[in-house]
């Protein structure tokens, strides 16, 4: 794919920057390299090449950003744990699907919303989505979210209680643990709207599925040499794989890359065939738009040396 316009990747990494500097808080100085290493700016630019201003780039970018602030601190290498994070997942998600409650109780869940970065994160990220989306386009992306809080629980409770998953269920987990609210938003980013009876059809819901699953794996595949060296056991396909199916790292390894392929193959072949049944011109763009997204994603996670490295198995 051709590289990102170079001037809307400053432009959006400056912001970005401002943004959880100065707005949300998001993060003591010591992890500021972290968060430049992440080339967010990069990364949005590359998945949304048809956003109409920088503005609507900037949807994108804060959601991303806090995403990845709920994952590393509730659960992740951040002060994450399992232990407790449905508490925290659930009211952290009130900050995107807001509670309505009685006006005793409703000044207390507002400051709530401030108490810690991931929900300053999403309290501000939501604020200016929902001023650039449709209402449908907003509830769409509360439900990707409950699924990907869905997903995190998942694997919260099988490391409290040790369990290795089968392969099948594994992919289960990685269905709602991934990164489908991204590729979602791809029209809100655009500046146009998928209508919601054409979203909710079942093969665009299916294509939304395997676009989710086969970039998810993409993630997997890459960040496998970064887990394999944390302490602790850390799930991911080619791990799953190597332990359920006595298969040895690099046989594991390359099976994952064809589960990835078997994944993508679907999603092109399912895309093709809704684009030729429904030609509307909204399906159409957004189709593009979702591909673009898988194709962005994959780009960020090989040319990102910073966060990713591939194993030597070749």
């Amino acid at each position: 794919m051709p590289e990102p316009d170079p001037a809307r990747v400053a432009e959006v990494s400056r912001r970005i920057k401002e943004w959880a500097v100065d707005e949300v808080d998001l993060f003591p100085e010591d992890w500021e390299g972290e968060f430049d290493g992440f080339l967010v700016g990069r990364y949005m630019v590359a998945c949304h090449p048809d956003a109409p201003t920088v503005d609507h780039l900037m949807v994108a970018t804060r959601l991303m950003v806090a995403e990845n602030a709920v994952d590393d601190c509730y659960c992740e290498d951040h002060g994450g744990s399992p232990v407790g994070l449905g508490g925290r997942l659930l009211l952290a998600h009130t900050a995107l699907d807001p509670l309505h409650t009685t006006a005793a109780y409703q000044p207390q869940w507002a400051e709530s919303l401030h108490a810690d970065a991931p929900r300053r994160a999403y309290r501000s990220a939501m604020e200016y989505f929902v001023r650039q989306a449709t209402p449908s386009q907003a509830d769409r992306y509360r439900h990707d979210m409950a699924r990907l809080h869905l997903g995190y629980l998942a694997e919260a409770a099988w490391a409290e209680t040790d369990h290795l998953p089968e392969v099948w269920e594994y992919l289960a987990m990685r269905q709602f643990n991934n990164f489908r609210p991204c590729p979602t938003i791809t029209d809100t980013v655009g500046g146009y709207e998928l209508p919601a009876d054409l979203h909710a059809r079942p093969d665009m819901q299916r294509i939304l599925a395997l676009a989710g699953n086969a970039s998810t794996i993409v993630n997997d595949l890459y960040s496998y040499t970064k887990e394999l060296a944390a302490p602790g056991r850390h799930l991911n396909l080619p791990v799953v794989l190597a332990e359920r199916e006595s298969l040895s790292e690099k046989d594991a390894y390359l099976k994952a890359i064809e589960v990835h392929n078997d994944l993508m193959r679907d999603f092109e072949a399912e895309a093709a065939a809704l684009a030729a049944a429904c030609p509307v011109p909204s399906v159409l763009r957004f189709l593009r738009g979702v591909a673009v997204w898988v194709d962005g994603n994959h780009h960020w996670h090989r040319t990102n040396t910073y966060r990713y490295s591939l194993p030597d198995f070749w």
